[in-house]
């Protein structure tokens, strides 16, 4: 049974939600059995004072089973079965008596909406307890009332804006929210002001269900919400760019229900979340955020029978921007750290970056002083590479340069133990040729981090030739252990982010060449869904750092014997850099002009100049095209070449890494929404007009005609 039935001495009835064989409580066909017969129990008592509905689960309930979600394609059956959770619902706040909703734990999602759905709410105050409306970030929207019903409670403009961003807030800011009405120390206290709320309020009943109840703020007959509602669509548009339909799809939800009576806002709620579940944005979203990025975090690209290792003390090597990132989520997730530079001096000057970043998050309420002092307490500054002696983890996070990596390689190596591992946090050289420095290959290993490290989810993982399973294992354990997403990837220049990445700058600088206007170029970007345009994306990554990267490769490709290919984008940066000495925000001077007084930056007026049209003007569609493409086609020929191995790591590492669009579910998904046959199509299509680099590849030909996805 999904619900455990109990009667106590005062006609109270506690429902425990505890179903059977699960970690954690869904809303499911088997919720929906459970339900019923509980609700049919209630209607049946003679003499019933009120109900609490708690759980036998860590968490409350989780929300939707998202793999029945998936599998069902027919938009009837949704609202369907929408509805029929809806009256049931519906029974829990018209019963004619108290129901309070005792939150143990988390509640998202349809979690939350059971809970509005009860009179009060009473939650364990622990930090680790998440409530609110994730939906729209799986592409979905609330479909158990939780639209119709948070509306209701707070007012339009509160609710959208929690709503659409898919907020999930600990206990102390669901009270602020008005989510949750009161908290509790500890399981015990949450039961008896359970039961003393329902011993209070013996004839409560929702605010909309009585006589006098009007919107908060006003509903959008109101001039000053009227008026509002009149240019909210458009500065959604402006931040979506349309590609997200599941914000537009809450504020109409929203905006609709409010004008109408409660049922019929129910009705239309439901319209929209089986619009939006049905929809290939909602399949690709729930795909990479849900199944991919779970199946990462469980272990999927990890070696397997290999112990778990937890990392105690590591060793960072740089204490600039990356290594003292690094120095600084170490810490944060409770491990000791070596914060090594050249000498004393820079060392602390790094740990003095943390402490920055660290005092910002305090001044936000986001960490406290005592928390402060525990992580800088873990954090040794040093100049001496005796200090790194007990480490079982040693990162190099020093400039992108054979010589130096090799050197600290070697002096690390000299005091730490024989089972420690090294890894490099290069973004570009391959692992297996740094490792031939090493006594130990077989403990070397690539970590690579994204910028801002405290930011970004990411870490890549890379194998090199000789790197033992035992050390992947304890890359892997590791970077979960920092709290962030591990891909694993084998060597290759560039793995798989950096080489992909630099594919869609590079096809912006591309069109650049071709004289295409830099403003059209960089709004398609952000059209495409890629969070900043190649062009200023291209400053921020910095163009002397492309030109190094450049050269490093092509001595690369003359040591193996080898030409490296042409791409139109060289002479672009030759313009730039090596003729106008524009080497990118850092500087103060690249495609953008970045001025010093503190006003935002804009294209520099001279790129139109310098690049005159040499083909015709594109459609923002083919740029959008060209761009999407050239990161998919190279994504493809990473798994060809078994740089990735697995089709989880390539979705999830592209969305994380460098922000893939993120409603296209991952440049894998990307063609699978595009279908195979058509894309194979349409790339040779862009091969004849700009170039091999368009080509598909052998595998995608070959899975195409055999009808495959990946």
């Amino acid at each position: 049974m999904a619900f455990k039935y109990e009667k106590d001495d005062q006609n109270i009835v506690t429902l425990t939600l505890d179903m059977p064989g699960r970690s954690a409580n869904v809303l499911n066909v088997e919720f929906g059995k459970g339900f019923s017969e509980a609700l049919a129990a209630l209607m049946a008592e003679d003499e019933l004072a009120g109900v609490i509905i708690t759980s036998g689960k860590k968490t409350f309930l989780a929300g939707a089973d998202l793999e029945m979600l998936v599998a069902e394609t027919d938009a009837q059956n949704i609202f369907d079965y929408t509805q029929a959770l809806k009256a049931g619902f519906r029974q829990v706040e018209t019963l004619g008596k108290p129901v309070v909703a005792a939150l143990n734990g988390t509640a998202l999602g349809g979690g939350m909406e059971l809970a509005l759905a009860c009179h009060y709410r009473i939650a364990i105050d622990d930090s680790k307890s998440k409530f609110g409306f994730p939906e729209v970030t799986l592409g979905l929207i609330p479909g158990g009332g939780g639209i119709v019903r948070f509306t209701r409670m707070v007012g339009l403009q509160e609710a959208f804006q929690f709503l659409s961003q898919g907020k999930q807030v600990p206990p102390q800011a669901a009270k602020a929210a008005g989510l949750v009405d009161e908290l509790a120390i500890d399981n015990v206290e949450m039961m008896a002001k359970a039961r003393a709320w329902i011993a209070a309020n013996p004839t409560a009943k929702q605010p909309w269900d009585q006589s006098k109840f009007r919107m908060p703020g006003g509903d959008p007959r109101q001039p000053q919400v009227a008026q509002m509602l009149a240019i909210a669509p458009a500065i959604l548009r402006k931040q979506t760019y349309g590609n997200y339909p599941a914000a537009e799809a809450i504020m109409s939800a929203a905006v609709e229900g409010a004008v109408v009576d409660f049922e019929t806002a129910q009705r239309i709620e439901s319209r929209y979340f089986a619009q939006a579940a049905t929809s290939q944005t909602t399949k690709n979203m729930i795909n990479a955020f849900w199944f991919q990025l779970n199946e990462i975090n469980a272990g999927g690209s990890r070696p397997q029978g290999v112990a778990k290792q937890e990392t105690r003390r590591v060793g960072v090597l740089g204490a600039g921007m990356m290594g003292h990132g690094i120095a600084y989520v170490s810490a944060y997730a409770g491990v000791d750290v070596v914060l090594k530079d050249v000498d004393q001096e820079r060392a602390v000057a790094g740990k003095a970056a943390i402490e920055k970043i660290i005092d910002k998050r305090v001044s936000q309420g986001r960490m406290s002083l005592a928390q402060k002092q525990d992580i800088l307490a873990r954090i040794m500054p040093t100049g001496d590479a005796s200090d790194l002696a007990g480490c079982d983890l040693v990162i190099e996070a020093v400039f992108e340069d054979r010589g130096l990596k090799a050197q600290v390689t070697l002096e690390a190596e000299e005091v730490i133990g024989e089972t420690a591992v090294f890894a490099s946090n290069t973004s570009t050289l391959p692992i297996t040729s740094l490792a031939e420095q090493s006594s130990r290959p077989e403990n070397f290993v690539g970590l690579h981090f994204f910028s801002p490290v405290h930011k970004m989810r990411l870490v890549e993982i890379i194998v090199g030739a000789q790197t033992s399973d035992e050390t992947l294992a304890k890359a892997f354990d590791y970077v979960l252990q920092i709290r962030k997403t591990p891909i694993v990837v084998n060597d290759s220049r560039g793995f798989y982010t950096s080489r992909v990445f630099a594919t869609y700058v590079q096809e912006g600088q591309a069109l650049l060449g071709e004289g295409q206007n830099p403003r059209a170029i960089e709004s398609a970007g952000m059209q495409a869904g890629m969070p900043v345009g190649p062009l200023a994306l291209s400053d921020e990554v910095s163009l002397s750092l492309m030109q190094h990267i450049r050269e490093q490769t092509r001595q690369d490709f003359e040591a193996e014997g080898k030409t490296m290919p042409d791409h139109p984008s060289y002479r672009v940066l030759d313009v730039m850099v090596g003729e106008n000495g524009r080497y990118g925000k850092a500087k103060g001077a690249g495609f953008y002009e970045y001025p010093e007084n503190g006003r935002a930056k804009y294209l520099w007026p001279a790129l139109q100049t310098l690049f005159p049209p040499q083909t015709e003007k594109l459609s923002p569609e083919t740029m959008i095209e060209r761009m999407m493409f050239i990161q998919a086609l190279e994504t493809v020929r990473c798994y060809e070449e078994r740089v990735l191995t697995s089709v989880a790591d390539a979705n999830i590492g592209s969305i994380f890494g460098w922000g893939f669009a993120p409603f296209k579910g991952g440049t894998l998904q990307y063609i699978n929404d595009f279908g195979l046959a058509a894309f194979v199509i349409r790339s040779r299509e862009l091969a004849k007009i700009y170039g091999p680099r368009f080509e598909p590849p052998a595998l995608l030909e070959k899975m195409a005609k055999a009808g495959e996805r990946f």
